[in-house]
C-alpha cells in the first residue's frame, strides 16, 4: 500500500530466525529493551509482534526512529487492549467465585487510541494507527491455552502466581467461558486485536501543516451549510 521500494530494511521480532529465512537481505534483531540497531542506517524498520511485551514500548518506538533515514517509514504490529478479552473476563469470575480473589492472568495491552499516541511521543511524523479484530475459534478454552503456550503468549507478568492454578478453578473458567461466549456448533471464539501503526521518520519534503488562521475557505463552505454566528 506504500507505494516505495524499500532496499535497507530492518526487522525486529522474537522470531528471528522464522523473518531471517523469509527475508535474508533484510536485517533481523531480537526484541531486546536496547535494540541493535544501527543509527540511520534504515529506510523501514518492522517492530514485528513484540511491542505488547515490551517494559518500555515508547522507548522501543524512539530506538525504531533513530534507525531510520530522513523519510523512512516505521511499521509496528502489535496485539491491542481488546485482544483475549473473553479469556480474562472467564478466567478472572471463576477466581473470584471458587478464591474470592483475583490475580493477574492476561498482560494488559494498550487501545489503539493510546497506541497512536505513542508514535508522535517517539517523534515520528504523519502517524496512523489501525485495527483489525481477528476472531478464531477453539474446541474449549482449555484448547486455547494450550494454543497460547505453543505460540509462546502465556502469562509473563511480575505479579502473577508462583503456583499452578487450581484445577476447579480452570474447569470453572472453561465452563464460564463457553455459557457467555459459545457458538452454536459448541465451540468458544477468541479474539486477536491486530494493531497496525505506522510512522515516518521526519523530513522536509513531508506534507506540513498549514499556519492557523491561514485558511481561505471556511468548513462551512467545503460543507456546504450555512455559518450560524454563536451567541456572547
Amino acid at each position: 500500500m506504500v507505494n516505495r521500494t524499500f532496499t535497507q530494511p530492518a526487522i525486529v521480532s522474537p522470531f528471528v530466525q522464522l523473518w531471517q529465512n523469509r527475508y535474508p537481505q533484510a536485517v533481523v534483531i531480537p526484541d531486546d529493551d536496547i535494540l541493535a540497531l544501527e543509527p540511520g542506517a534504515h529506510d523501514l524498520v518492522i517492530h514485528a509482534m513484540a511491542l505488547h511485551w515490551a517494559d518500555d514500548p515508547v522507548g522501543q518506538l524512539i530506538q525504531c526512529r533513530h534507525a531510520l533515514r530522513p523519510d523512512g517509514l516505521c511499521l509496528v504490529i502489535t496485539l491491542g487492549g481488546q485482544t483475549l478479552h473473553e479469556l480474562r473476563s472467564a478466567l478472572g469470575q471463576a477466581e473470584i467465585e471458587i478464591t474470592g480473589g483475583l490475580s493477574p492472568r492476561v498482560a494488559p495491552m494498550g487501545e489503539i487510541r493510546d497506541l497512536g499516541g505513542l508514535l508522535q511521543r517517539a517523534g515520528l511524523t504523519l502517524p496512523v494507527a489501525d485495527a483489525a479484530p481477528l476472531t478464531v475459534s477453539y474446541e474449549s478454552a482449555l484448547h486455547l491455552m494450550r494454543d497460547l503456550r505453543a505460540m509462546g503468549e502465556t502469562n509473563a507478568l511480575e505479579g502473577r502466581l508462583r503456583h499452578m492454578t487450581r484445577r476447579d478453578v480452570l474447569l470453572r473458567a472453561v465452563q464460564i467461558y463457553a455459557e457467555s461466549f459459545g457458538t452454536d456448533d459448541g465451540r468458544v471464539p477468541a479474539t486477536f486485536e491486530m494493531i497496525t501503526l505506522t510512522g515516518w521518520s521526519y523530513d522536509a519534503s513531508q506534507p506540513q501543516p498549514l499556519r492557523p488562521g491561514s485558511a481561505t475557505q471556511s468548513l462551512a463552505d467545503a460543507l456546504g451549510t450555512q455559518e450560524t454566528p454563536l451567541k456572547d
